[in-house]
C-alpha cells in the first residue's frame, strides 16, 4: 500500500501544518465516517458511533472538535472520554461495541507534535485495506448528511473508572502489591489520572511523578523517553521500582530499586521467562531493533523468537500469523494479546510485576541470565525521498563496520515511520566498537543529507 497520509502508527506531524490542521482533521472525521457507514450494517435507525480519546497536548482540544464535526457530518455518533491512553480507547471501543476509536496523540513526540490514529471495533489497529480507503475519501469533497441524519455527541463520565478497572482485572487474583513502594512517573500525558490508580488500588504505595499536564509540558524531562527522572526518584523516595510511561501510555520502561533502568526487551523477558516456566510459551515476536542478547537468552530457554519490521502493527501481524501472544519492543511497547488487544504500557508493567510476585524475585534476579548487547542508536534527520540505500559513503561506512564486527554483531538502517529521521543502530559485543560504527555511519549520513 502507498500511503499518502497514513504512517505506521496513524497520521502524525507539527499541529498546523501538513495533515495537522483543523480543516484536514474536519476532513479526516468525514471521511473516516463515511467509510464506517459504507461499511457497517446497521439495524434501520441506528448510526455508527466512535469514541475519541486524546492525551494532554493543547492542541487536542481543536482537533478533537474538528474530528467530532466531521464525524457529525457523516452521520456518525461521537462519544467522548477526554485524555485516556492509547490503549484504553482500543478497550473501551470493544467493551461499548462501537465501530471505531480515534486517539488524538503523538505518543513520546514533543507537544508541539501530534497525530490521530484510528482502532477498528474488535480493539485492533485497522487494516491496511480500511486506511487505504478512507485515504481514497479524503480526495473527494466533503459533505453534509441532512440534518435529520447528522450524528450526535456526549460524553463518556465513567471512562476512567472502567478502564482502571479493565487493568486490575489483567493481574492475578491471589497477588497483589502490598508492601511496594512504586514511583510512577506518567510523563504528564494521557495517563496522569489512571496509572498511580490502578497501582494504588492494588495495594502499593504510589510516588506520582508526571502528573500534571499543562498542555506544553508533555514528554518534557519525564516519562519512558526521559527516563533518568524515574531513576532519581527511585532513588529520592527509596522506591522498590518505578514504572515510566510516555505521552499516551502505550509503551513502559522500569527501574528496580537501586535505580537501574529496564528496557521493553529486558520486561519482555521476564514475563516469559516467567509463563515459560508456568507452562510454557508458543513463541516470542520481537523486531529488527530487539537486541541479540534477547534473542539468546530466549534461545536457551528454547522459546521460538521472530523479528518483525519496527512498529508494534508489525509485531501484532507476525504474532497473529504465527498464533503466539508475546511480542513487543525495545522502546517499550509490550503486546500480550492474552490481556489485550493492543500494547498497553500499564498493563504490561503489571504482568512484570505478577511474575515478579509469582517468582518472589527482583527486577536484577529475573533478568541475571540476560545479557545484553551494547547497542548505539543515532537519529539523523533526513530528507524527504533521500536514496539512503543508494548512497556510496553512507553503503561504504555500513560496509566497513559488518566487516569489524565479523559477525558477532549487527548494523541496522531504517527511516522511521513517524519522523523525517534515518536512524542508525549499530550493536555488538564491544561497546567502544559499536560507538565508534554508529557514529562513522551517521557523519555519513550527515553529511549526504546535508544535516552536518
Amino acid at each position: 500500500m502507498t500511503r499518502k497520509y497514513f504512517g505506521t502508527d496513524g497520521i502524525r506531524g507539527r499541529v498546523g501544518e501538513g495533515a495537522i490542521t483543523p480543516e484536514f482533521v474536519l476532513r479526516l472525521g468525514y471521511a473516516a465516517g463515511t467509510t464506517l457507514v459504507a461499511r457497517e450494517k446497521l439495524p434501520a435507525g441506528e448510526r455508527p458511533a466512535v469514541l475519541i480519546g486524546k492525551d494532554t497536548r493543547i492542541s487536542g482540544y481543536m482537533l478533537e472538535a474538528a474530528l467530532e464535526a466531521g464525524f457529525s457530518a457523516a452521520g456518525v455518533d461521537v462519544m467522548l472520554c477526554g485524555p485516556m491512553p492509547t490503549a484504553a480507547i482500543a478497550y473501551l471501543t470493544r467493551a461499548l461495541r462501537l465501530q471505531a476509536g480515534v486517539v488524538i496523540s503523538a505518543s513520546h513526540n514533543p507537544y508541539d507534535d501530534n497525530g490521530i490514529k484510528f482502532f477498528s471495533a474488535q480493539g485492533a489497529k485497522l487494516p491496511d485495506a480500511v486506511e487505504a480507503e478512507i485515504e481514497a475519501r479524503l480526495e473527494q469533497p466533503m459533505g453534509c448528511m441532512e440534518s435529520a441524519k447528522l450524528g450526535k455527541a456526549r460524553r463518556i463520565d465513567d471512562a476512567a473508572g472502567r478502564y482502571i478497572e479493565f487493568c486490575k482485572s489483567t493481574f492475578p487474583n491471589d497477588f497483589d502489591l502490598r508492601g511496594l513502594r512504586i514511583a510512577v512517573d506518567c510523563a504528564h500525558g494521557a495517563a496522569y489520572h489512571v496509572a498511580p490508580s490502578v497501582f494504588h488500588e492494588l495495594g502499593a504505595e504510589v510516588v506520582k511523578i508526571g502528573v500534571a499536564p499543562s498542555g506544553m509540558n508533555i514528554n518534557d524531562g519525564v516519562g519512558a523517553t526521559a527516563p533518568d527522572s524515574l531513576r532519581c526518584a527511585v532513588i529520592e523516595h527509596h522506591a522498590d521500582i518505578g514504572i515510566a510511561l510516555d505521552g499516551d501510555a502505550d509503551r513502559v520502561l522500569m527501574a528496580d530499586g537501586d535505580g537501574r533502568l529496564y528496557d521493553g526487551d529486558q520486561l519482555l523477558y521476564v514475563i516469559a521467562r516467567q509463563r515459560h516456566r508456568n507452562g510454557g510459551v508458543a513463541g516470542v515476536a520481537g523486531t529488527l531493533m530487539s537486541n541479540l542478547g534477547f534473542e539468546h537468552a530466549l534461545a536457551r530457554l528454547h522459546i521460538p523468537f521472530a523479528r518483525a519490521k519496527v512498529g508494534d502493527r508489525y509485531v501484532l501481524e507476525l504474532l497473529n500469523e504465527r498464533g503466539w501472544q508475546l511480542g513487543g519492543e525495545n522502546s517499550g511497547h509490550i503486546l500480550c494479546l492474552d490481556k489485550h488487544s493492543t500494547g498497553d504500557g500499564i498493563v504490561s508493567a503489571l504482568q512484570v510485576l505478577a511474575a515478579l510476585r509469582a517468582e518472589g524475585t527482583t527486577l536484577a534476579q529475573a533478568c541475571a541470565d540476560l545479557a545484553m548487547y551494547p547497542q548505539k542508536l543515532i537519529n539523523v534527520r533526513m530528507p524527504a525521498g533521500f536514496d539512503w540505500r543508494g548512497d556510496p559513503a553512507i553503503q561504504a561506512a555500513v560496509a566497513a563496520a559488518e566487516q569489524g564486527l565479523d559477525g558477532q554483531g549487527r548494523v541496522l538502517l531504517r527511516p522511521s515511520g513517524t519522523e523525517p529521521l534515518l536512524r542508525v543502530m549499530v550493536e555488538g559485543a564491544d561497546a567502544a566498537c559499536v560507538v565508534a560504527y554508529a557514529e562513522a555511519i551517521a557523519s555519513a549520513a550527515r553529511t549526504a543529507t546535508g544535516a552536518d
